[in-house]
């Protein structure tokens, strides 16, 4: 499962999330203040962590870039897919 950390008005959230729709992928988002507190995302994230930050399947994947990058090195950010993509 695909699970995005984010926060009000955080522009790589909404970039993510669009990105993440357009190629019908699926998520869930976790919000700041709704769902967790900035001390539970730094202690999960590390005092350095920016927004958002995503997991799969508990594994931390990073930021926006690193998500997008990984998402299109196994094939799931393609207009034509061989397959589902089952992240």
């Amino acid at each position: 499962m695909l699970v995005i950390y984010t926060r009000e008005n955080c522009q790589y959230c909404i970039k993510l999330k669009m990105i993440l729709d357009s190629f019908d992928v699926k998520y869930t988002v976790y919000k700041l203040d709704e769902n967790f507190t900035r001390e539970e995302f730094y202690t999960e994230f590390g005092q350095g962590a920016t927004f958002p930050q995503v997991t799969l399947d508990g594994m931390i994947m990073g930021g926006c870039n690193d998500t997008i990058e990984y998402l299109s090195s196994i094939g799931c950010l393609q207009e034509e897919k061989d397959m589902e993509c089952m992240v």
